[in-house]
């Protein structure tokens, strides 16, 4: 068993201490260790009214990135050292930007306006700017319900930058292999991943062998469809013969011939539809967004 900053008995001892000091429900209480892989602190603040949080020392912008994206108003319940023990303190992660944590210890943070249902389809603004040209969050919306992502779900994005913050905020037990091509692109992704706090994202430059086989192996891959397409399909078919697809393209002709694309490499199981969003602007006009073509597929079926 790997080793572990917080163990069981540790966690237990930090409950007992919110517990005897606080007025929280421990009934109502999400713990998160955000020392250990793949666990992303602002995602599950966001949706859950009161979370345990276990940090180590050296983390110094926690609460600046949590004010950053919106948190301001959460409360945060902790002590000063790396024990459940001593004096209580109540304050305001607004109040705490320009701290970090100092010890290994544990925390409660208080969000009054967590959501509580999955919410896919974040405004753009809330990207970071830079290179990428970001799909509609409508449409985005839509290709994240096509990927049925759950918890412990490993996903690959191939160029699409915004889906993979949102997929990995959603899928915060499993790895997210974000694949830009441009350096430009993995910039702004770096970005991103550094804006949200994401722990489980793994930036490369290209899909192959030399870069995927040390990573966890996708059950599922979304990608927008270019010249090196069948190049990726033909090396994660290999990866995992029961790979899922869901492919965007704004390429009439690629959507009308990716069922025989997609069959080169053993794949039948292929629906196709087109979304279409317009917008009603400030001059009360409606103005079209460009249509994609989304594909839905299931290797070895």
């Amino acid at each position: 068993m790997d080793n572990k900053l917080f163990t069981n008995t540790s966690i237990l001892s930090w409950l007992r201490y919110f517990s005897e000091n606080t007025d929280i429900d421990l009934e109502h209480v999400k713990i998160l260790d955000i020392t250990r892989k793949n666990k992303n602190l602002i995602p599950t603040v966001e949706a859950h009214r009161c979370v345990l949080v276990f940090t180590e020392a050296g983390n110094r912008d926690i609460f600046y990135k949590m004010w950053t994206v919106g948190l301001g108003d959460c409360e945060v319940i902790y002590n000063e050292g790396s024990e459940p023990e001593g004096e209580i303190k109540r304050d305001k992660v607004a109040d705490m930007i320009d701290r970090g944590i100092n010890a290994s210890a544990g925390m409660v943070v208080l969000n009054p306006n967590a959501r509580s249902t999955v919410k896919f389809g974040m405004d753009n603004k809330k990207f970071a700017s830079g290179s990428v040209k970001y799909v509609g969050s409508e449409i985005r919306s839509v290709l994240l319900s096509k990927m049925q992502i759950d918890d412990r779900k490993n996903l690959c994005i191939i160029s699409g930058e915004s889906i993979a913050v949102e997929a990995a905020m959603t899928g915060g037990e499993g790895t997210v292999i974000a694949v830009e091509y441009k350096e430009s692109d993995r910039q702004t992704m770096e970005e991103n991943v550094n804006q949200f706090g994401l722990q489980n994202v793994t930036i490369i430059d290209h899909v192959g062998p030399d870069t995927m086989d040390d990573l966890p192996v996708p059950d599922t891959t979304m990608l927008v469809a270019s010249a090196s397409l069948e190049h990726e399909l033909e090396y994660l078919v290999a990866r995992n013969p029961q790979m899922e697809f869901v492919i965007y393209t704004l390429d009439f002709k690629v959507a009308a011939n990716m069922r025989d694309i997609l069959e080169k490499y053993g794949i039948t199981d292929v629906t196709v539809i087109r979304i279409a969003v317009s917008r009603l602007t400030s001059r009360n006009v409606f103005e079209d967004q460009p249509a994609p073509w989304i594909i839905s597929a299931k290797a070895g079926e």
